[in-house]
């Protein structure tokens, strides 16, 4: 019975570290694009050192956790970010603008 109560409590403690788990943390990228209606920005990552540095990074579309994010970015932006992928939608949790 105590080796079940165990296990149950562990499966559980795993199970509520998943979202962090999903969380992407250290991503950078240059912003192409943002549309504050639908609350969705586009960002062209780039390569963080230089392994594959030179390699073409395809841009992709990330919808905010919060609109109040991307008041401060504009197209051509650098920026720092994590993302999220909750009910398969990749979402941007964390936005910096670098100076």
């Amino acid at each position: 019975m105590k080796a079940a109560t165990l296990t149950l409590a562990a499966l559980a403690a795993l199970v509520s570290g998943l979202p962090a788990l999903a969380a992407e943390q250290g991503a950078a990228g240059v912003v192409t694009g943002i549309n504050r209606l639908n609350g969705t920005v586009a960002i062209k990552r780039v390569q963080i050192g230089t392994v594959g540095a030179n390699a073409a990074a395809a841009t992709e579309e990330f919808k905010v956790k919060d609109n109040a994010m991307i008041e401060e970015v504009h197209a051509g932006d650098r920026v720092t970010f994590s993302t999220s992928d909750g009910s398969g939608v990749k979402t941007i949790i964390k936005l910096d603008r670098q100076k």
